[in-house]
């Protein structure tokens, strides 16, 4: 590095290589993301850290929960630290199953499949239900996995349109459009969008595509734990518990504090996915120790239904606060809550202010948010208690740029 702190490329080596060699246009790309304000820098969590943590997705406070760290250590001296291979050659166990069996009851689906992360979740749901032969009909607000998805369906000879951020009359308006045919019409949603918390009209949807004879397919990876009765997730809170025509999407890495994601929906469904999904053929298994601490909070959960009403609720008194104190605070949904900054720039101080004071939060900037604005993600916790709301309010007002 340079006394102007500009990188300095290697020189080249190689014929071909050009004067910096074949990699020497990311000098010139990371300088552009820094002028911008985008670098980002991994900045690893120390334990014993006292930090007040509003940047996690650990909704439900279960990712350190006795229950839920004994199972993980039991499954890894049962079972080994990890799956050993995809789950159709040595990956699958019985608490593999068992955790599934699980899930599907508690969403009130026909069947369950666990992945070893909810975005392999997503590329297997979307690939392989809707790819050759569908029109996929997208929310532009998607998941950057729903994205990344929606491109393979594509690539694949999916016809693939987009609607207006959480609007299903433009997603019934697309279903309406002729498409090329004998196309299957399928729509792609987020249940709960993470960068704002915004909760998409999920009965809207389901009615668009009923009325359409198209199949629905969901993201909820911020619904379940958090939405519905004892956070039963989307379907049970827009009242469509067991739909036949929905698949759903979910993590296992939020409101259960594990790792993983899962595809749950009708059996017919899980067993395409099985024999054709290739996140699920060629990768390996989601880690036994994994598996049961998702099981184990799963259980905590349906043993204490009450924690998702006390997180819906924080995040509205959170919301309302900051609003108070004349912040622009998004009204939750759910359990997100977001603070527009007024610069990518100004938001990375921001987020390392609050940290210097004790609060962790999120910071999100482009491209990660699609309208380009940049602005404090803040991700409640059911066991946050009223003192530490109080703190976390007073640190993110009195911190602002």
């Amino acid at each position: 590095m340079t006394a102007t702190g500009e990188d300095t490329a290697p020189p080249a080596s190689g014929r071909g290589a050009g004067a910096a060699g074949p990699f020497g246009w990311l000098a010139a790309a990371a300088r552009e993301r820094e002028a911008a304000g985008l670098r980002r820098v991994l900045r690893p969590r120390r334990p014993g850290e006292d930090l007040l943590d509003l940047a996690s997705n650990d909704y439900l406070g279960l990712t350190r929960h006795p229950k839920v760290v004994r199972a993980a250590a039991g499954a890894a001296r049962r079972w080994g630290a990890g799956a050993t291979g995809s789950r159709l050659v040595t990956g699958d166990t019985v608490l593999h199953r068992e955790l599934e069996a699980e899930l599907a009851d508690f969403y009130g689906a026909e069947a369950a499949l666990v992945f070893s992360s909810g975005y392999a979740a997503n590329l297997a749901m979307v690939t392989a239900l809707a790819g050759a032969g569908a029109h996929l009909v997208c929310d532009r607000g998607n998941h950057a996995s729903l994205i990344d998805a929606a491109r393979l369906a594509k690539g694949a000879g999916a016809r693939v349109s987009l609607f207006d951020h959480g609007d299903p009359a433009a997603a019934a308006a697309a279903l309406a459009a002729p498409p090329a045919e004998g196309l299957r019409p399928v729509v792609l949603s987020d249940t709960v969008f993470s960068v704002d918390g915004d909760l998409t009209d999920v009965a809207a949807l389901a009615r668009a595509c009923r009325d359409a004879g198209a199949a629905l397919l969901l993201d909820d990876a911020h619904g379940l734990g958090v939405l519905g009765e004892g956070g039963a997730g989307c379907l049970t809170a827009a009242g469509l518990r067991g739909d036949p025509g929905t698949a759903v999407s979910a993590t296992l890495s939020k409101s259960l504090g594990a790792q993983g994601g899962a595809v749950l929906g009708p059996a017919a469904v899980v067993r395409h996915l099985v024999e054709t999904a290739r996140t699920f053929i060629f990768d390996t298994g989601l880690a036994p120790p994994a598996a049961a601490a998702a099981l184990a909070a799963l259980r905590v959960l349906r043993a204490e239904p009450e924690r998702p009403a006390r997180l819906r609720g924080l995040a509205r008194e959170l919301a309302a606060g900051l609003a108070g104190c004349g912040l622009e605070a998004s009204v939750p949904d759910a359990a997100v809550v977001s603070v527009t900054a007024p610069s990518p720039e100004a938001c990375v101080e921001w987020a390392r202010r609050c940290a210097d004071a004790g609060v962790r939060v999120g910071c999100f900037r482009p491209p990660s948010v699609p309208d380009a604005r940049s602005r404090l993600r803040l991700t409640l916790r059911a066991d946050l208690t009223d003192a530490e709301l109080a703190r976390a309010l007073d640190t993110v007002a009195a911190t602002r740029p």
